[in-house]
């Protein structure tokens, strides 16, 4: 019970429902790592990780496995129960697609249909979650990766040049053009489009969830979409990076008609005598417009 992991506040149970989304009697595979929920990981995706776990099935992933914890599954495996029908969800910073995966499998083993969003800025990233998302039996109709940085509003953003192992890169906004170009020139930056989140919900009724984790911007996306979440966003989880950021979109949402479900600070870390978050938080919200009870 000394894991941090333990700790977190919810107005459900995480924990059984994280059990009830284990997938059963699943077979190992040769070439790959096998996770808690039956999604298959391709190992170069995390090689320092999953390099030495080739073929393994993993058997438990309470309080945390090496990727998330209690807080973070259960809440996003809280939106797959509250759907009805088809699970319809956004991951915005995608990565190799793991929420996609994740929530998309357990969606399937309800007997929902399943529309899967990413947005990713790394090219390799993009190529990670296409394969992953296919590996999975997921059909080109049942899933959309968009190339570029998740926004209230159209325009660009300059995004780390990398080669694919890096992961947590941040965006860089409201530039002038000459930052642009000087930018640019250094070839450590590359210009993408922002997408706005109104047209990746516009073919749809309803998001069931909507899951953001954009290395610190996801206070001012929330605050600059409140209208279209409460219209369209049945479910939100959000990794936060700051006890600020908690604060703020504790606030906002709260003001807004959010029920806060699940909630799990920043972990912190002792780094050469300064405090720094070493673990993101979590945070589960309920839109009350759509899901009152």
């Amino acid at each position: 019970m000394n894991s941090p992991f333990w700790h977190y506040n919810a107005l459900f149970e995480p924990q059984a429902l994280i059990r009830q989304h284990a997938a059963a009697d699943v077979p190992a595979i040769p070439d790959r790592f096998v996770n808690y929920f039956g999604v298959a990981i391709d190992p170069k995706f995390f090689p320092s990780i999953l390099g030495e776990r080739v073929g393994e099935v993993e058997q438990e992933t309470i309080p945390a496995n090496w990727h998330a914890d209690i807080a973070e599954f259960g809440a996003a495996l809280r939106a797959v129960e509250l759907a009805e029908t088809t699970f319809t969800m956004i991951e915005l910073g995608c990565g190799w697609g793991c929420w996609m995966n994740i929530t998309g499998a357990a969606a399937r083993r309800r007997g929902l249909g399943v529309s899967l969003i990413g947005v990713e800025g790394d090219k390799d990233h993009v190529s990670f979650a296409v394969q992953s998302l296919t590996e999975n039996g997921f059909t080109p109709d049942e899933f959309t990766i968009h190339r570029g940085i998740a926004s209230a509003e159209a325009g660009e953003a300059l995004f780390p040049s990398q080669e694919g192992g890096h992961w947590g890169l941040s965006p860089v906004f409201n530039v002038t053009a000459a930052q642009r170009d000087e930018a640019l020139a250094t070839g450590h930056y590359q210009a993408l489009a922002m997408v706005p989140l109104r047209d990746l919900a516009e073919q749809h009724d309803r998001i069931d969830l909507l899951h953001m984790d954009i290395q610190g911007g996801e206070y001012e996306l929330v605050a600059e979409s409140l209208d279209f979440l409460r219209e369209k966003v049945a479910y939100l989880v959000i990794g936060t990076h700051s006890r600020a950021i908690e604060g703020r979109l504790w606030q906002a949402l709260e003001e807004a008609g959010w029920l806060l479900e699940m909630e799990r600070p920043g972990i912190f870390m002792n780094h050469e005598n300064k405090l720094t978050i070493s673990v993101d938080g979590v945070q589960g919200w309920r839109n009350l417009a759509l899901f009152p009870h």
